[in-house]
């Protein structure tokens, strides 16, 4: 069927389907205002009239894995034993295919859970490369990605955040072994990586927000046939 392993093996704990609301509120808010933190998102919330504490707001973003642009953490937490690689495109005049490739990870909602979605796009062509479903942040998605990305092709340099899936030895191994250079983006810094936070934005409010997945089955094929129409 063509799905990650990731999505597969593992059934985490369902989530209230109030808080399931409140997550599709927040992330169509943050979507919206990614400079709005727990305080904000809080407020926005309970002038929608649901009677939420910033403490919970807290917990739900971090599951989400999402918070304001300014320094903050990543949607994958950082792993403090990982190497972390210096960011290579400040200033960088990248002219051409596969010069530059990037990866991210997003929260995707359906009806009654929800996914994450990594994705690799190439920097100059705004191309996506390959995708992978998973309904956990296990770095395994991230891996089969990656892989599935460089049975394509393969670019001068790669650009990730500085979360635990992309500066584990396996993904960065890889990386290594291909010999392509390795760029992480500054903590804190959202639009190190823009090209594909850009993305993330054309995909939820041309696709996920316009659409009520109702399984992961439904949404792996409503996201591919949306990935063939943005590169196409």
């Amino acid at each position: 069927m063509d799905l990650s392993k990731g999505a597969c093996y593992y059934e985490p704990v369902k989530d209230s389907n109030e808080n399931l609301m409140l997550m599709r509120l927040i992330d169509e808010q943050y979507t919206k205002t990614p400079f709005y933190g727990q305080r904000r998102l809080t407020a926005h919330l309970k002038r929608m009239g649901y009677q939420v504490s910033r403490k919970r707001v807290r917990t739900l973003m971090r599951k989400m894995g999402i918070a304001a642009i300014y320094p903050k953490k990543n949607l994958s937490k950082k792993h403090h034993d990982h190497k972390i690689y210096k960011y290579l495109l400040r200033d960088l005049i990248i002219n051409r295919p596969n010069m530059v490739w990037a990866s991210d990870i997003s929260y995707i909602r359906l009806s009654k859970c929800y996914m994450y979605l990594v994705a690799i796009i190439d920097w100059y062509s705004k191309y996506i490369l390959s995708w992978k479903l998973s309904n956990s942040l296990e770095k395994a998605f991230c891996i089969e990605c990656l892989e599935e990305a460089l049975s394509k092709g393969k670019p001068e340099i790669f650009n990730t955040d500085q979360g635990a899936q992309f500066t584990s030895s396996q993904f960065t191994g890889i990386l290594k072994d291909s010999e392509i250079k390795i760029s992480m983006d500054g903590k804190g810094r959202a639009l190190d990586n823009r090209i594909i936070e850009r993305f993330w934005r054309s995909l939820k409010y041309e696709e996920v927000y316009l659409k009520d997945y109702p399984d992961v089955r439904s949404s792996f094929f409503n996201l591919d046939k949306y990935m063939k129409f943005y590169n196409y």
